[in-house]
This record gives C-alpha cells, structure tokens and sequence, in this order.
C-alpha cells in the first residue's frame, strides 16, 4: 500500500476495506475511511459534526467488525457520511469520534449503501513495522 493509507480490494460481489497505519488506531481510522470510501469519496465530505462510537470486544478482530459496523449504523440512523475518524483502543475498548455531515446526493453522489462488515477476510496485523486493518463488507 503507498500513498494513500487506505484501499479497496475484490472480493465476488461484496468489497474488501483495508486500513493502515504506524498503529492499530491509525489504521482503524483508514478502515473506516475505506468504508466511506465504498460509497463516496471521503475527501469530499466536510468534518462538520462530531459523532462518539464506543465498541467493546475481547478481541481487535472483533472489535474491527463492530467499529465498522457501528459507523454503518450512525450513517443510515442519522444521514449522515463521514470524513474524518480518530480511534483510541485499549483493554477490549474502543472510543471513537467521526466528523462528517448530512448526505448531500448532488455533491456526495453516494455509489452504493454498504450494509455492514462481516468476518469474511477479517484480519487485524502488524506489517512492515505498521498495522492493517481489513475485512469484506456487504454492498
């Protein structure tokens, strides 16, 4: 992965996400980037509005699920597109933040509706002295 420090990947009909980064937190929040990224570009969306996202799981795998899932959730319950995350990890938790706004059709031209992350492809790792973040989700 250079450049940019998340990135799609295929997988049958459904879209892998894969983040990465010099910590487990960082490449949580390019997971989610990627997430959005499914759907539009996650540059264009402005950081407007904070929303908190707290997840608990034994384990980082698990809670990479959750964490994605959760950021499903609060986009369809509130209209809402993200553009900008900040994770922080630790004893099964996770607390998180998302900046986004209200989906604008005309300016987001949102491509698809990504119904959640499942286990398929699920892996949290250190790499090359960093860490990824990946699975598929349901489009």
């Amino acid at each position: 992965m250079t450049g940019k420090r998340w990135e799609h990947f295929p997988h049958g009909a459904d879209i892998g996400v894969r983040g990465a980064g010099a910590s487990r937190e960082e490449a949580f929040e390019n997971a989610a980037l990627a997430l959005v990224g499914v759907i539009t570009d996650p540059a264009g969306i402005a950081p407007r509005e904070p929303v908190e996202i707290r997840c608990e799981e034994p384990d980082e795998e698990l809670l990479l699920v959750d964490w994605l899932n959760a950021i499903v959730y609060e986009m369809s319950t509130r209209r809402m597109l993200f553009g900008k995350f900040e994770v922080r990890i630790g004893d099964g938790r996770l607390e998180g933040r998302a900046w986004g706004e209200a989906v604008d059709v005309g300016r987001h031209q949102p491509a698809v509706e990504v119904k959640g992350a499942t286990y398929t492809g699920l892996r949290v790792r250190r790499e090359n002295g960093g860490w990824v973040a990946e699975c598929v989700v349901d489009v």
